[in-house]
């Protein structure tokens, strides 16, 4: 309830009104089943405007972080993600990321539609980064259709550090789906995954028009301190 309430009563008329985001690619966008929207990440409000210009609700994978902080303020901020439709996604790696992500699966299952940022992070810089292999797998185990989505300006909106976007236009690119039933059964093969991801990054650097650069921005987060998150 709450959901609907955000996007058509208060805050989906209010940003696009004021934001005039322009799309691109809408007919890219499957009207019912299961769907993975595969998207680079500039500025907390990519989770904001992307479910906007898309009719059917969207959840997203949120780091956890998010649905862990202490006080009133974590209270709030915790409800606030899990009222708009968030999945806390453990991102340290390993077992304990895999089984963040059953929450997504379910969801998929169910034939809903599900937001989820390879890269991990958002950009620190605005290029797109290497991406995590936990987007293949879940493509794989699901078997949505995936849809790449490229976010443009949101990172000039809303840089990283600030708490109140500027006003100006962002846009939203969808490339059309992306078909990688050849690899079915093929879960396990960390070659097979890292094929996949590749894929996803290349193709949202051409829609986006973003510099690729192949290493994790974790990485480059870790040897340039920064307010980024």
């Amino acid at each position: 309830m709450f959901y609907w309430l955000m996007k058509y009563l208060i805050v989906g008329p209010f940003m696009l009104s004021v934001f005039r985001p322009w799309v691109r690619g809408r007919e890219n966008v499957p009207e019912s089943g299961p769907v993975i929207f595969a998207s680079n990440h500039l500025s907390f409000i990519d989770s904001v405007f992307l479910p906007l210009v898309v009719d059917r609700p969207i959840r997203f994978l949120a780091k956890s972080e998010y649905f862990t902080g202490r006080g009133a303020k974590g209270w709030l901020i915790k409800r606030f993600f899990l009222a708009i439709g968030q999945l806390p996604i453990d991102r340290s790696g390993g077992q304990a990321s895999q089984a963040s992500l059953h929450g997504g699966l379910e969801h998929l299952a169910e034939g809903g539609q599900l937001g989820i940022y390879p890269e991990g992070t958002r950009s620190p810089d605005g290029r797109l980064y290497r991406g995590r292999t936990g987007v293949a797998r879940m493509i794989l185990d699901s078997g949505a259709i995936v849809v790449p989505v490229a976010m443009v300006d949101t990172e000039k909106a809303m840089p990283t550090g600030t708490l109140i976007p500027k006003v100006r236009r962002i846009g939203v690119v969808f490339g059309e789906p992306l078909d990688f039933s050849r690899f079915e059964g093929l879960e396990s093969d960390r070659f097979v995954l890292r094929s996949i991801t590749d894929e996803i990054m290349y193709e949202l650097a051409r829609i986006g028009g973003q510099e690729y650069t192949d290493v994790y921005a974790t990485s480059v987060k870790k040897r340039k301190p920064s307010r980024v998150g």
